[in-house]
């Protein structure tokens, strides 16, 4: 879980009511530069002080971590935890070149808390960073200037950042910044499929999905015809005789099939376009959401695979007819569409929910 920090040192009459909202999403930290503002905060908000240039008070009651900037508050973290035991101290510090960028590597590598600015729009800086802190037992915090910026901060080197501060700028951007940090997308419980049939059903459209990913060997994203149940297509990670493999891709289905995205939410392979998000799932059921970058719609023969799961839920799903086509079952085996017969294993999943425009509803809907 990434943590997410509110900045109101700069909120006017809007504070309370965004303070408020922060409180009722659960923001992990409120930042304030006086400890009054944090005095009357719940004991499940970390209550962050970070003073104005040139003050330091001489107590920290009532506050969970302190930030000091050594340049404008003339001492260091580790002088104010000599005096100050029960209170955890963090530094601040502003990369604008080599030198303070060298600082920022250091403090993340030795620091309880580093709360860090960056004042070029590049990434690469905080990437040096974060590789340099890699082993370090601390927590790296990062300002950003808008939620946008924060998802991207939460996704630099895969790990991102341990946290963001940011300075909402109108009552949402608490929620908002919330949902960012949670951005995390949750496992599946796969279930064992058996096959019971595959039939030839003519021409048709498919869809290829290519990503801006490389997919791993056991992973790849679930498809089907229904919205009840999917079954877990691979990519085209592993060899072929005939072309070179091309991990980005997934030959997915006909162009009806459903695949899942963000909050389980189903979007048709038809509707999938560049910038679109699918769901990648490997054979743990261990998700991640990944962007696409192309879908290549043609049309091909077409073959209907037919799967039954353990409690009798059927499950179908019509792929390119075709055997370098594949299908992943238990423990990674990885299966040719074309060679599948009856009482073969396939992985699939069952959502439990019915859909409407692709978003989770409890009621009555009838597939077949």
């Amino acid at each position: 879980m990434k943590l997410s920090w509110l900045d109101i040192r700069s909120l006017g009459e809007a504070k309370e009511a965004i303070l408020q909202e922060a409180l009722h999403n659960r923001l992990d930290g409120v930042v304030a530069d006086d400890a009054a503002d944090l005095a009357d905060l719940p004991p499940t908000v970390t209550k962050v002080l970070f003073p104005r240039p040139g003050e330091m008070p001489d107590r920290f009651d009532g506050v969970s971590v302190v930030i000091v900037d050594p340049k404008t508050h003339g001492i260091t973290p580790a002088e104010l935890a000599v005096a100050h035991p029960g209170v955890e101290f963090g530094k601040f510090i502003e990369i604008t070149d080599a030198p303070t960028l060298d600082e920022a590597c250091a403090a993340a590598r030795a620091e309880t808390w580093s709360l860090l600015q960056f004042r070029d729009p590049t990434k690469i800086p905080l990437e040096i960073v974060i590789a340099a802190a890699a082993r370090s037992t601390g927590s790296l915090i990062t300002v950003a200037q808008d939620v946008e910026e924060a998802e991207i901060i939460f996704g630099v080197l895969e790990h991102g950042s341990d946290g963001v501060m940011m300075a909402p700028a109108q009552v949402g951007d608490a929620a908002r910044l919330k949902a960012a940090a949670e951005a995390q997308t949750p496992a599946l419980n796969l279930v064992e499929l058996e096959v019971r049939k595959t039939e030839h059903i003519g021409m048709g459209e498919r869809a290829c999905v290519d990503t801006c990913t490389h997919f791993r060997e056991d992973e790849g994203i679930l498809v089907g015809s229904h919205s009840k149940g999917m079954i877990l297509c691979v990519s085209e990670t592993h060899p072929l005789p005939y072309m070179p493999t091309r991990p980005f891709r997934v030959n997915a289905g006909a162009i009806h099939s459903y695949t899942l995205s963000k909050d389980e939410r189903t979007n048709y392979l038809s509707e999938l376009k560049a910038g679109s998000k699918v769901m990648a799932v490997d054979v743990k059921g261990q998700t991640r959401m990944v962007t696409v970058g192309r879908v290549k719609i043609e049309s091909r023969p077409l073959i209907s695979i037919d799967a039954v799961a353990p409690r009798g839920e059927s499950v179908n799903l019509i792929l390119q007819d075709d055997w370098h086509v594949r299908v992943l079952g238990p423990e990674g085996a990885v299966l040719n569409s074309t060679e599948l017969k009856p009482g073969d294993t396939v992985l699939g999943y069952l959502p439990s929910e019915d859909r409407h425009v692709g978003y989770p509803i409890d009621e009555f809907c009838l597939e077949k």
